[in-house]
């Protein structure tokens, strides 16, 4: 059951379910009991842990056993209107009201939390379109049926099925590509990253760190992680009829190198969905352009998550957990009538990577300085950004040096 809107208050209108929206109501609801809330999304709503599909698989569970509290759930216990599987068409910011496919809804404030999504290179081959991207619960339940799914392929002569040990192509060394390659080659599939970087995890880590996160990846096992550094997808295609047998794709690579492969996952990263934002007239940079207390450019109306770009025209993107939990407290409090500015600490993030752990903090955007390697008991398993006046401003911590983090925080300043 959910609750009905007092037809005398237009409700605060939040318009996506993922963990900025339901966090920002959960937070709003700590606060404020009585304003009407209504959430719009064009899913189920149920809430589920997204950060953590690319390491399911080491897990164990299925797809249904990631959905944490089904959406019926989540708006009873937060006496909100849900309004799930609705799609919305446009938002009008003079009038304060979304248009939905199911009707329009005035809003007192407007929360954006629309998320992000993939980002699609285009590529040629007859089998193009087949390449996957996981940016949600029903796209992971569709990689998990395929993955999972016995092989058929043409001319396999074979009375059973063989086991669902599948080639896999991921594109992308980034933080979500090389979570998907531990844990896929932890299940025993056959994995190969391609990236037109040098070494995996680039934007992230310094050159020593990425090189034995390759390693420890690599495992010098036959179904270990390959690496195509250097290199780009160009094609995908079909297998030509004598190789179905042994994969159902072929790939080919900038260098011409050509690779067989069962499906081909594209974790090149994403980018934030302003399509609502930009259609309404909001200013957006590389996301919706927000203030310190999350404000967009039209009065009202407020933005988070992966969608939102922090710090004005010149802020950044900030598209992981911590500073969406920091995000959403702020703007409940601001909703609620006590306006406060959005603040982000340091912010390690943990790469799940079980076969080399990693804890990155790294520096802020434009923090002069560089990487030093620091010799501890542990090895070499720590890095500190240290600036030009030599203080410490980031660090980076693998393996057994990743119980430092705590220390290391209370040091960079």
């Amino acid at each position: 059951m959910t609750t009905t809107l007092a037809s005398y208050q237009h409700p605060v209108v939040v318009i996506g379910a993922g963990l900025a929206g339901w966090t920002t109501v959960r937070e709003f609801r700590k606060l404020d009991a009585a304003t009407p809330v209504l959430l719009i999304t064009a899913d189920s709503g149920d809430f589920y842990a997204k950060p953590s599909l690319s390491n399911a698989f080491a897990q164990g569970r299925t797809p249904a056993q990631w959905v944490t509290t089904a959406a019926a759930k989540m708006a009873e216990t937060l006496k909100i209107t849900l309004l799930a599987h609705t799609q919305v068409l446009a938002i009008d910011t003079a009038l304060q009201v979304v248009h939905t496919a199911n009707g329009d809804q005035p809003y007192r404030d407007l929360v954006l939390a629309t998320g992000a999504q993939p980002i699609r290179l285009p590529l040629q081959g007859t089998a193009a379109t087949q390449v996957v991207s996981v940016n949600s619960l029903d796209d992971f339940s569709a990689f998990f049926a395929q993955l999972t799914a016995p092989e058929s392929y043409e001319n396999n002569s074979s009375a059973q099925p063989t086991p669902p040990s599948k080639q896999v192509l991921i594109m992308g060394a980034g933080l979500i590509g090389c979570e998907f390659a531990n844990d896929l080659a932890s299940a025993g599939h056959r994995v190969t990253v391609v990236d037109p970087s040098p070494r995996a995890l680039a934007a992230l880590l310094p050159p020593e760190a990425s090189a034995q996160l390759q390693v420890a990846l690599s495992g010098g096992q036959a179904s270990a992680v390959q690496w195509r550094l250097g290199r780009t997808v160009t094609r995908v295609d079909g297998a030509p009829s004598a190789e179905r047998t042994q994969s159902a794709l072929r790939i080919t690579l900038s260098d011409g190198e050509q690779l067989p492969a069962d499906m081909v996952l594209s974790a090149i990263g994403l980018r934030a969905d302003t399509t609502l934002a930009q259609t309404a007239g909001l200013d957006c940079g590389r996301g919706i352009v927000v203030d310190v207390h999350l404000r967009t450019s039209a009065p009202h109306v407020y933005a988070l998550g992966d969608s939102a770009q922090y710090g004005g025209k010149e802020g950044r993107t900030l598209p992981y957990v911590m500073p969406i939990m920091n995000a959403a407290r702020a703007l409940a409090a601001t909703l609620s009538g006590l306006p406060t500015e959005v603040k982000f600490p340091l912010m390690p993030v943990a790469v799940k990577t079980p076969a080399l752990p990693l804890v990155v903090a790294a520096p802020a955007p434009g923090t002069s300085g560089g990487w030093v390697t620091v010799e501890t008991a542990t090895g070499r398993g720590e890095w500190h950004w240290m600036d030009g006046a030599g203080m410490l401003r980031g660090f980076v911590l693998a393996g057994a040096a990743t119980p430092r983090r705590a220390k290391l925080m209370a040091e960079v300043v």
